[in-house]
């Protein structure tokens, strides 16, 4: 009855029945009359391109999928016994990390791994108190016997890149095991890891991250979300097809041979991870993704570090895309490794595409409207559900594959994500067009507040990234959207307002939840998790 209300009192206001309300988009007295003008093709050509090209890289979503159940043999093993336990070192590269690095340290000195083949380094770049705090959690668990150095740089040359080369030129291992400063790691990592080395082609493994605040607020459940659809299904799928993949910066064990090979860590890219795992498969390692192994860490809470976080990522990828593609495509590898690695590498180029296709979605459907409802379900209905559905699709079967009792409740959070998807698209194609016309920035890193819990806070913390202005252009979007909805209700397209409203939310929300928190630190839209609902009502935990 209440769902119901919304249509019958727009309905109402323009005095039409439900009856004659089908009556009319589908009236076909005048079909035919309507004839495009210059107007109408200089909308609809450049419209139907950009949803085109979306479409196709949905599609790919539903390939990734495919590939994910149809190569779902082809997962490792269990490794044979470990006949001897090799070197390893450690690398814990931070940057201004005062809150984490003591965690992580600790977790460190739980490996179950023999001391004498450890080797610890906490590479810091720091410029604030983190060098007092570090060092000094150095020297108390170096003094309790754990082979650990401290190694302080007074620039930021490289980057994290350059923090990693520069401890390779001291690092006694034979492997190399990074993690990065919010991490944790179990005691058995190491152990577990290690034994598939024995391999001599196995060039780097993987393992999957967890989240430690994963409940914290509908953000960082949107950032779970996101995160599992790539590590369960991208990384799935293509490890299982044997296409390249990526190391994630942290929470995996590279050998060192591969890197040497490669051509070591290089810093003209702010994904130095992704460019290092293209070059070392080029070169001829074999990846392994494991992601039975899991290693816990901290999502960003707040919606600035989350953006930058997003950019950086996007606009890397796009650096490494112009640097690594025409090397893949002149290399002698198989044809369908060259169309992931493309599809891989280039996917943020839908960021720009889905800002301009949202200032074209006004204009064009003023145009549409004099062209009839047929023509819309017949081409832009397949185009949506291709660039957007597949979305959904994509990462409900990663929530069906970690928990498969009760990864239904992840539905609710589906209209967020694609929400959260558009309204950090307004940055992330910023940061890809800087990708594509060569402009160089800092490596922004994400602030790491030691949130593990809802009782948790960043009020009181430093390290928050900056609004700027982006927020403004982001509430302008959504503001235009909210005005869209209003010209499609009055004019009773309301099969396109679902649709719209997303846009609105998505903007609105990205928009003035980085306001917000640049002022109000606490601001977070909290909400109840699915475990905790679950708790109450004696249901499975989500």
């Amino acid at each position: 009855m209440h769902a119901q209300f919304p249509l019958q009192f727009l309905l109402a206001a323009h005095s039409i029945s439900l009856g004659q309300y089908w009556h009319k988009i589908t009236d076909r007295t005048f079909v035919g009359l309507y004839h495009a003008n210059f107007f109408d093709l200089a909308m609809m050509i450049p419209y139907f391109i950009v949803l085109f090209v979306l479409a196709i890289y949905g599609m790919h979503r539903y390939w990734l999928v495919y590939d994910y159940y149809k190569y779902a043999r082809n997962v490792p093993g269990p490794p044979p016994p470990a006949s001897h336990w090799p070197r390893v070192t450690i690398q814990l590269p931070i940057f201004n990390e005062r809150y984490v690095i003591e965690r992580l340290v600790e977790a460190v000195s739980r490996f179950d791994y023999p001391r004498e083949l450890l080797d610890i380094q906490v590479l810091d770049d720091s410029t604030d108190e983190t060098q007092q705090v570090a060092s000094g959690c150095v020297d108390r668990f170096a003094a309790q016997g754990l082979p650990i150095a401290y190694i302080h740089r007074s620039n930021r040359s490289g980057f994290k890149a350059g923090a990693l080369e520069n401890g390779l030129k001291t690092a006694k291992g034979e492997f190399i095991c990074i993690f990065d400063a919010d991490f944790l790691p179990e005691p058995n990592f190491l152990r577990r890891t290690i034994p598939y080395f024995q391999n001599a082609a196995i060039g780097m493994v993987q393992t999957r991250w967890t989240y430690l605040n994963r409940d914290y607020s509908l953000l960082t459940q949107v950032e779970t979300i996101l995160l599992d659809g790539h590590f369960v299904v991208e990384h799935g799928a293509r490890s299982r097809r044997g296409t390249f993949f990526n190391f994630n910066g942290t929470a995996g064990v590279w050998r060192r041979q591969a890197i040497e090979d490669a051509g070591g860590w290089q810093h003209d890219t702010l994904t130095e991870d992704t460019d290092l795992s293209y070059r070392a498969q080029l070169h001829g390692w074999k990846f392994l993704y494991l992601p039975d192994i899991e290693c816990a860490s901290e999502l960003p809470i707040d919606m600035n570090g989350f953006k930058a976080q997003q950019a950086r990522w996007a606009k890397g990828l796009m650096q490494t895309a112009k640097k690594i593609l025409p090397r893949v495509f002149a290399s002698t590898v198989p044809w369908h490794i060259k169309a992931e690695a493309f599809f891989h590498l280039t996917a943020n180029i839908s960021y720009p595409l889905m800002v301009l296709l949202s200032t074209m979605l006004l204009p064009v459907m003023i145009v549409r409207f004099n062209q009839g409802w047929l023509q819309m379900v017949i081409i832009d209905l397949p185009l949506f559900l291709a660039s957007t559905c597949s979305i959904s699709s994509f990462y409900l079967v990663a929530q069906k594959e970690l928990r498969p009792k009760s990864w239904w409740r992840t539905i609710i959070y589906m209209p967020f994500v694609m929400a959260t998807g558009i309204g950090i698209s307004v940055r992330n194609a910023q940061a890809v067009i800087e990708a594509i016309i060569g402009k160089k920035s800092e490596f922004a890193r994400t602030p790491k507040y030691k949130i593990e819990g809802k009782r948790d806070t960043f009020v009181t913390k430093k390290y928050r990234n900056k609004a700027g202005w982006m927020p403004y252009a982001e509430i302008f979007l959504g503001i235009y959207f909210a005005l869209t909805v209003v010209y499609a209700i009055l004019n009773e397209n309301y099969a396109t307002v679902p649709f719209l409203l997303l846009f609105v939310w998505g903007y609105l929300y990205t928009g003035l939840m980085s306001l917000g928190q640049t002022y109000l630190a606490h601001l977070r839209l909290d909400v109840e998790a699915p475990e905790m609902r679950a708790a109450a009502s004696g249901a499975p935990g989500f």
